[in-house]
């Protein structure tokens, strides 16, 4: 019995400790104590610790052992980390999404920016295949106006879009460029929008690239879909 006890010790501790993990992560990185990535690593290792003190609290409670506080609050905490996570499940582990794969808009203002010093801006090759079976709907936007027109609701859309700072805005070159901040953990991914004359109209391309990380959860293609979503708004 008291070995069984200290075991359910033990998980009720794991659970509180998975719990404080997965909030200190995010407050942490809100408040700018610490980097991006380690607040978010925080953050992760907690969920994660989460997931094994509830899966464990389940056996547990089936061989009849209780149910601790810790590890109920675990259990919550392993559902709450499962549900967060889940749009990143089957998305490809790379961090840069476009509308154009095979010639992407290319960055020139993020280039200057301190955070990009020394940083290859250039679209990797081998992430057009693995964007084309993941996210096939990503597709360039088609607007009935001149480029001039085009230009300017592009920039509206832009203006709108929560959390993008605009860092250039090139009528004449139809470019716009912008940071996208994450307002939790404070990750800074660099977007460019290409606007160029097609036949009547003008197409409207976008790209997003992640400063961070090997791969993004899938923010990127979910960042183009919203800003495409909010410039068909504006037609």
């Amino acid at each position: 019995m008291a070995s069984a006890d200290g075991r359910s010790t033990k998980l009720d501790l794991l659970g509180w400790v998975a719990v404080a993990a997965m909030v200190s992560g995010p407050i942490l990185a809100w408040l700018r104590l610490v980097p991006p990535l380690v607040g978010f690593a925080i953050y992760g290792l907690g969920g994660l610790t989460a997931v094994v003190a509830g899966v464990s609290a389940l056996v547990a409670a089936a061989r009849r052992r209780g149910f601790g506080p810790g590890r109920a609050v675990a259990l919550v905490a392993a559902m709450v980390f499962i549900v967060t996570a889940s749009p990143g499940f089957g998305v490809p582990a790379i961090n840069d999404f476009t509308t154009d794969p095979s010639d992407p808009p290319q960055f020139e203002k993020a280039l200057t920016l301190p955070p990009n010093q020394g940083r290859d801006m250039s679209y990797p090759a081998p992430f057009a295949e693995k964007q084309r079976e993941c996210c096939a709907d990503l597709a360039p936007a088609r607007v009935q106006t001149s480029p001039a027109q085009a230009f300017e609701r592009a920039r509206g859309a832009a203006q709108q879009m929560p959390g993008w700072e605009i860092t250039m805005a090139d009528a004449e070159r139809g470019t716009i460029e912008a940071v996208s901040t994450s307002r939790v953990f404070g990750f800074s991914d660099d977007v460019v929008v290409r606007v160029r004359a097609e036949g009547d109209g003008s197409r409207v391309d976008v790209r997003s690239k992640s400063r961070d990380g090997r791969g993004d959860q899938g923010v990127n293609a979910a960042r183009i879909r919203d800003y495409l979503a909010v410039l068909g708004r504006a037609g």
